[in-house]
């Protein structure tokens, strides 16, 4: 008689494209179980709020100097995919970092991308985003 084995499901990778599952990548910090270490990290869990539509998160982490009172995400759009292009400073020990990314999504048929250099900044120990600012 042979034994078979029914092959274990493995756990969704994150939409950040780390190539980590879900559940150990952004979906720490979605949960609040962890808060992102770095300003990319953040960047990184917030591009994936919003592939998943973590309006509450996308909240929680915008500093409350920019932060709108409230965010309707667009169901229709799907995230793709999110390319990191610079990282300056945003580290363990900064205070302060700028991430410069390309985030490409579709809707209804159409693809679009959308190229940001985000400022970052800590509040009470832990990243938020603060604004969008022009590349130089």
């Amino acid at each position: 008689m042979s034994e078979t084995s029914i092959p274990t499901p493995r756990p969704p990778h994150c939409p950040c494209l780390s190539g980590n599952p879900y559940a150990e990548c952004c979906g720490r910090f979605h949960s609040g179980e962890a808060f992102a270490p770095t300003a990319e990290a953040l960047m990184r869990s917030r591009y994936a709020a919003f592939a998943r539509g973590e309006a509450g998160y996308l909240l929680a982490t915008w500093h409350p100097l920019t932060r709108p009172e409230s965010l309707e995400l667009d169901a229709d759009v799907r995230w793709l995919r999110l390319d990191i292009e610079r990282t300056v400073q945003g580290g363990l020990f900064d205070s302060e970092g700028v991430v410069e990314f390309t985030a490409y999504s579709r809707s209804g048929g159409v693809a679009a991308q959308q190229h940001e250099v985000s400022r970052f900044v800590r509040l009470d120990r832990r990243w938020v985003y603060l604004e969008a600012v022009q590349p130089g």
